[in-house]
């Protein structure tokens, strides 16, 4: 092990419960153990990916947050039994592996639940409101502390919460909390002043315009946060730990508006200044720890950290806070081990919390103990598999109902939290089988063909491995995606995986009968209707290292158009994005954390950008658009760069049997498609 990491694994306590070493697997969605979103029940997907990370090093182990009220059928987490014997016959095993767990209680979300189309649809309506009432109480589930704007749609608005629901939370926390004692869990983890949830709502002056107990002063609008772990003590005892989610600062502007990273604003949540006095009150009011982070749902991607926010981007907040309290203190949010271990041993922090890591590779810590970091598979930032959740202007949350009932799954693992249909299954008939393209489809079906026990030989036409993922990760600040692709070019040498370079496919027939994987990705679209279109700079040429002038034109303001720009702006030129929809980003199953952050970062430092804007002509010193009221625009430039999508091309393969498509060739998706589609390939052959 580097020596940089050993105060990762010095041992530690919270209150009286000895955690072996310092690393944290923080709450996700979805890694429940009594389900999510879903009838409760003990939950073995849950439980399985729990005690994968348990078994490979974790010291502290927190599974999802489990609403003490389910937002689906409206069941209340302590009234089922049956999940809490099951657990108890579960916490032995987990506990063998030396690891430590604290369940993580929830309130809710209250006007940061994600509303879908389909709820407003019902919420709107009274008699689908009524009708779906029992299983889906939208004016519950999206009650706040006072009525206000809903994060996701305008047309599910929050109501006030009564002081006769509050306590009932209070009731069914402690409730749950006792019932988790009782099955052998360690401690609990209220999820409550953090990141805009229900409860934080409640302490936010933005939000609570509350005139009662609940509302009004600083300890008003702490009480609800104090009272429930009060009454968790009185229920499981003094020396059971109860864990805070915390969220230092909001780093909030107003509803619906963050604050960016080195931003100057006015904050209207929690500043510096109250969340120093906030930390010692709910450390006084009985909390055993914080773990802590920032932002809010107006300001999410300081909690769900997207690839263009700074690495340790919450560090030096929490170091502060830890300042003001005697109880142990916790950071999570894009952290990088060597600088948390620095951080231990010098005691400005406690813990290291990590969480989408363990979603791409389970083993991560054993790995990094053994000195096998280039074997772990990173995490990329990229949200696609775990928290998919998108919005745009007129949409909201616009993520599928598959997704929604299943996060925490990972677009780079296609295993994680979906065994029952994603295993490696030896083959009983080994095949040598051709790959037609060494991108990361290519590669990730010849690793599971291999791991399976076929032979798998891939051919490429250029002499590097990596396909249209080389320019997708050749950004400045995609330095995680390059990892990726270091991973898989060292997994094809680890399992011995036959390449043909600079060798170009042309015909099948060369094959035979054998099977054939077809992974040759897509071709840009071009816009041959537009006059001029030959001066464009296509995306992939730019990223590919073609050259341009310092007044850019992007023509497109998707996920690429928008990356792209941020790339130009970051290497000090002057970007200008055209795009024909209404928004930016308006696409599906790019997490808000993700797109919210490029919006905000193209307003503050005032990249133009022309919406509902057509382009018509590109000229040599300018492009030429039609806005949305008919008007002609023309738009001074020195370059102009092409980010109008991409289209499927397959090789041809006519009706040829045993043949394959994989990835964009088939059709155009993004990395999670790709990566699960060459899997499930794979395991068809």
């Amino acid at each position: 092990m580097d020596a940089r990491l050993k105060p990762l694994f010095t041992p530690w306590k919270i209150g009286t419960c000895e955690i072996k070493n310092r690393i944290v697997l923080t709450s996700m969605g979805g890694t429940d153990l009594f389900g999510w979103m879903e009838k409760n029940h003990f939950d073995k997907a849950g439980a399985r990916f729990l005690m994968e990370v348990a078994k490979n090093n974790a010291g502290l182990v927190l599974p999802g947050c489990q609403p003490v009220y389910n937002p689906m059928f409206g069941q209340w987490l302590h009234k089922n039994k049956k999940m809490y014997q099951d657990l108890k016959k579960w916490m032995p095993e987990f506990h063998k592996t030396g690891a430590r767990l604290f369940v993580q209680l929830t309130a809710g979300f209250g006007r940061s639940f994600a509303v879908s189309e389909l709820m407003e649809k019902l919420y709107v309506n009274p008699a689908l409101r009524a009708a779906s009432k029992p299983f889906m109480d939208l004016d519950k589930i999206t009650a706040s502390a006072s009525a206000s704007p809903n994060r996701w749609s305008d047309k599910v608005p929050s109501r006030e919460m009564t002081v006769d629901e509050i306590h009932e939370y209070i009731e069914a926390f402690a409730k749950s909390a006792k019932l988790l004692r009782d099955a052998g869990v360690d401690g609990v983890e209220v999820h409550a002043v953090h990141e805009g949830y229900l409860l934080d709502q409640f302490t936010l002056k933005y939000v609570n315009k509350r005139t009662d107990q609940y509302g009004g002063s600083f300890e008003n609008r702490y009480r609800f946060a104090a009272e429930i772990v009060k009454a968790i003590k009185w229920a499981c005892g003094e020396d059971f730990p109860v864990s805070l989610r915390y969220s230092v600062v909001s780093k909030t502007k107003g509803f619906r508006q963050g604050a960016l990273p080195g931003e100057e604003f006015e904050e209207v949540g929690r500043d510096m200044e109250e969340s120093e006095r906030a930390a010692k009150y709910l450390q006084d009011a009985g909390y055993d720890m914080l773990n802590c982070d920032n932002g809010t749902y107006d300001a999410w991607y300081w909690a769900h950290p997207p690839v263009y926010m700074p690495e340790n981007c919450n560090l030096e907040d929490v170091e502060h806070i830890k300042q003001y309290v005697d109880i142990p203190v916790v950071c999570a949010g894009r952290l990088d081990p060597r600088t948390a271990a620095e951080s231990i041993a010098a005691g400005r922090l406690d813990g290291a919390g990590f969480a989408r890591p363990f979603l791409a590779d389970q083993q991560w810590v054993t790995k990094l103990m053994e000195d096998r970091e280039a074997d772990i598979r990173p995490c990329i930032l990229c949200h696609n598999g775990c928290f998919n959740m998108g919005h745009y202007k007129g949409v909201p949350n616009d993520q599928e109902l598959e997704d929604s009932l299943h996060l925490a799954r990972c677009a780079v693992n296609a295993e994680t939290m979906q065994w029952s249909r994603h295993r490696i299954q030896p083959t009983r008939s080994p095949k040598l089988v051709h790959i037609i393209g060494g991108g990361i489809g290519g590669m990730e079906c010849a690793r599971v063909l291999k791991l399976r026990g076929h032979v798998p030989v891939i051919y490429e036409k250029t002499d590097v491995l990596g396909g249209t993922f080389i320019p997708a990760s050749a950004e400045s600040y995609k330095g995680k995606l390059r990892d990726l692709l270091a991973w898989y070019r060292r997994q094809m040498d680890v399992l011995k995986i036959q390449v043909h370079f600079n060798e170009t496919v042309d015909s099948l027939e060369r094959f035979g009968d054998e099977p054939v994987v077809i992974c040759t990705g897509s071709e840009p679209r071009v816009l041959k209707n537009v006059p001029g279109h030959e001066r464009m700079v296509e995306a992939c040429e730019f990223l590919n290292g073609a050259s341009v002038g310092q007044k850019v034109a992007v023509v497109g303001g998707g996920l690429t158009g928008s990356e792209i720009a941020y790339e130009l702006a970051l290497l000090g030129k002057e970007p200008i994005i055209i795009e024909m929809k209404d928004d930016l980003v308006s696409q599906h199953g790019v997490c808000l954390a993700n797109s919210s952050y490029l919006r905000e970062w193209f307003a503050l430092h005032n990249v133009p950008v022309y919406l509902e804007t057509i382009l018509k002509e590109v000229r040599g010193d300018a492009v030429v658009c039609q806005t949305r009221d008919g008007k002609t625009l023309s738009i001074p430039c020195d370059s102009v760069i092409s980010s109008a999508g991409y289209l499927p091309k397959p090789l041809p393969a006519e009706k040829r049997k045993n043949t394959y498509l994989v990835g964009d060739c088939r059709k155009v998706g993004n990395l999670r498609s790709v990566i699960w589609g060459a899997y499930e390939t794979a395991m068809k052959i």
